[in-house]
């Protein structure tokens, strides 16, 4: 699933086409890349086996259903000691993984461990899900907020 092939100029017109609609059919991406709806599929099909297209989503803006506030969180954590059983990364690692709440964790270098993009209702669930979950971890040392006022640019495709 993880090896590497090589992208020649169709390969990417099919990437770019796929992340502009995930749903067009192979008739309709075989026309946009200009081959036979046949090879079309061999080369999806090539990608999605090599893990270049990881999976097929429906985007849904949070706003859309109720989930008008989101804030970029970077998160410090305890430091490592030799009397933990566990490294509080690992065990923060897994906490996030059951908070609905967070949409994305990243770790960082620098001053702070890690970045979390999280997307609540309002300003009162956003109070809940900090004091009530995220400061109560015990590996979370300290966190900083910031708040999106405006998304100026927001897109899942990537540059191919």
């Amino acid at each position: 699933m993880n090896a590497q092939i090589d992208l020649d100029a169709i390969d990417r017109r099919i990437l770019r086409a796929l992340q502009s609609d995930g749903r067009m059919t192979y008739d309709q991406l075989a026309s946009e890349v200009q081959l036979s709806a046949s090879a079309t599929l061999r080369r999806v099909k090539r990608l999605e086996d090599a893990g270049i297209i990881a999976g097929y989503v429906a985007l849904v803006p949070p706003e859309r259903v109720g989930l008008g506030l989101t804030a970029y969180l970077n998160v410090r954590l305890e430091k490592h000691t030799e009397i933990h059983k566990r490294n509080p990364m690992d065990l923060f690692r897994a906490a996030v993984q059951a908070w609905p709440e967070v949409v994305e964790c990243v770790a960082l270098t620098g001053e702070m461990d890690y970045l979390l993009r999280v997307v609540v209702e309002d300003m009162a669930h956003y109070s809940r899900f900090i004091m009530d979950t995220l400061l109560k971890h015990p590996s979370v040392e300290d966190c900083k907020t910031s708040f999106v006022l405006d998304r100026v640019k927001n897109t899942t495709a990537v540059p191919v």
